[in-house]
């Protein structure tokens, strides 16, 4: 009976494949079948070079340098990663990183939550001076210096505020926001208008908690946009003890400058030049990961969150 079963259910799955081909057209199974086979490449594309990255990152730098990628655990060593993890530097850029990215996603979150709820709104009066005095912004900017010597001539410079603040608000942001509670039935706030409950009580004690998927994209979308970022605190952070993870990888990475401490003991140029190398892979591993545990909690609201748009303009 098991095999008789079994058996059957091989065959309906089969069934099941054949019937989903024949739904479509032969112009329409030619488009499917490409698009399968050009995202196969491009997902071929994105993991080799993880791949490669992560192996080059265990490897012996010498063996790396002059016979490439290997699989002979013999010459795999945890020295790169042993100097990375010994470092005050990265340590010091990591928790800054981290506390940045935490700061910048919970200011920009709030902040956005809160300008899209009245723009939701249809009865708010001005709703389409604000909406266009917004859309505005996302095609202009002030430019450069101009906001280089507002950040100066507020006292900001060289503190996390330099990084957090300006670009704190994200208008596309608040886009997907407001679409999103434009989906929420408006007889929610009926009830809650019957029950006694104000705007304030609506918006944190029932709105928020029905918009958890839209709020999980967001704040996946900000932290990492913080976590990646490097370039306003390389133009506002002057302090070495303040420089996020990221400054401290451009200066692995592109300037192939390794932290001193981390080739101090090597004598001969080339040990260190190899070694060298071998650091900007243990460097991207090391702050890549939090951004890897990060993605599997976030990832089942992608959909609801991002899709919501799509719907309803």
């Amino acid at each position: 009976m098991n095999t008789n079963s079994k058996n059957k259910e091989k065959a309906a799955a089969l069934n099941t494949k054949k019937s989903f081909f024949k739904r479509y057209t032969g112009q329409d199974r030619a488009i499917l079948i490409t698009g399968y086979i050009l995202l196969g490449l491009f997902a071929f594309l994105i993991v080799i070079p993880m791949i490669y990255i992560v192996i080059a990152s265990f490897m012996d730098p010498v063996t790396l340098q002059n016979s490439g990628i290997t699989f002979d655990l013999d010459k795999w060593t945890l020295t790169a990663y042993k100097r990375v993890l010994e470092n005050k530097q990265i340590w010091t850029g990591f928790g800054n990183a981290v506390l940045y990215s935490i700061v910048f996603t919970a200011v920009s979150v709030g902040v956005t939550l809160l300008a899209a709820y009245p723009l939701s709104m249809p009865d708010f009066v001005g709703r389409r001076f604000f909406n266009a005095l917004f859309m505005i912004t996302m095609f202009f900017g002030g430019g450069l210096i101009p906001t280089y010597l507002l950040i100066s001539n507020i006292g900001l410079l060289d503190s996390m505020w330099a990084v957090v603040l300006p670009g704190a608000f994200n208008v596309w942001n608040m886009i997907i926001a407001r679409t999103y509670y434009r989906n929420v039935p408006k007889e929610l706030k009926e009830a809650a208008s019957i029950d006694g409950a104000g705007e304030l009580m609506f918006f944190f004690k029932i709105l928020l908690p029905v918009c958890v998927p839209v709020i999980a994209v967001l704040t996946m979308w900000q932290f990492v946009g913080m976590w990646n970022s490097y370039f306003d605190a390389m133009i506002y952070i002057n302090s070495a003890d303040k420089q996020p993870l990221q400054l401290v990888l451009r200066a692995i990475l592109i300037q192939n400058k390794p932290q001193s401490g981390m080739i101090s003991d090597m004598q001969s140029t080339a040990a260190r030049a190899q070694l060298g190398e071998l650091l900007k892979y243990a460097t991207i591993i090391v702050s890549s990961l939090p951004l890897l545990v990060m993605y599997p909690f976030f990832q089942k609201y992608f959909d609801a969150g991002i899709m919501v748009g799509s719907v309803k303009g």
